[in-house]
């Protein structure tokens, strides 16, 4: 459609980034979602990044296939047991297992040159510096040097054509997340957010992510729909 608002939406299938998916599509931009095969523990978030892309408003969805494991240094991509707690307030400052070196900065390089492509000049990528495990690509100074190089390293920035990169989560708690979520209508029922999950997208129930969600749906006196073991 001539004149649309294109935007790339950043689509792991979690529970962030599906709130910022139904964010992108609420603020009118015709979304183009994009998952990563990078290696990770399973495959059960991708297979529901494809069911929510089905399920809402989305342009066209496309999985990037990638082997992050040839690098390990994660708990997400190498043989190093996923850490387990069993209060949210165990969760300290230090940079935990889970980190994926400069996922990130990978991630948001292929939203970029496929933005280039469809002549999109918004990005949408679901970090938050406040309810997270201080992984160091989702804080907003890392977001603000990525998007001034997009816009020196793109034939789109230097022809004059400002691509920005959306966090509209990256302020609020994990309950205001969820709170925003629902009212735009997200069902978090579909989303999986574990980083311990098992083949069918049963949560673990004690990893940083499943901790930090159940914490956000308590907050907000709910119950969260997902499936946990036992």
């Amino acid at each position: 459609m001539n004149g649309e608002r294109k935007a790339v939406v950043l689509l792991s299938g979690g529970l962030d980034s599906t709130t910022t998916l139904a964010i992108a599509l609420s603020e009118g931009f015709a979304a183009y979602a994009i998952t990563f095969r990078y290696g990770q523990r399973h495959d059960a978030e991708i297979d529901a990044a494809r069911d929510i892309a089905q399920r809402m408003d989305v342009r066209q969805h496309i999985v990037v296939d990638m082997d992050l494991r040839q690098f390990g240094g994660s708990a997400l991509t190498g043989d190093i047991e996923v850490l387990k707690r069993t209060d949210v307030s165990e969760i300290g400052d230090e940079i935990p297992i889970t980190y994926v070196p400069a996922r990130n900065t990978i991630f948001l390089s292929y939203a970029l040159a496929w933005a280039e492509v469809l002549g999109a000049f918004d990005l949408f990528l679901g970090v938050n510096a406040l309810d997270y495990s201080g992984y160091p690509d989702c804080r907003p100074e890392y977001i603000a040097a990525f998007q001034s190089m997009a816009n020196l390293a793109t034939k789109a920035g230097v022809e004059g054509h400002t691509l920005a990169v959306h966090t509209p989560l990256i302020d609020l708690t994990k309950a205001k997340i969820i709170r925003l979520g629902i009212e735009l209508g997200v069902d978090y029922g579909r989303t999986i957010s574990c980083y311990d999950s098992d083949s069918q997208g049963v949560a673990c129930g004690h990893c940083d992510a499943c901790l930090l969600r159940l914490k956000g749906f308590a907050e907000n006196g709910l119950q969260d729909p997902a499936s946990y073991l036992g």
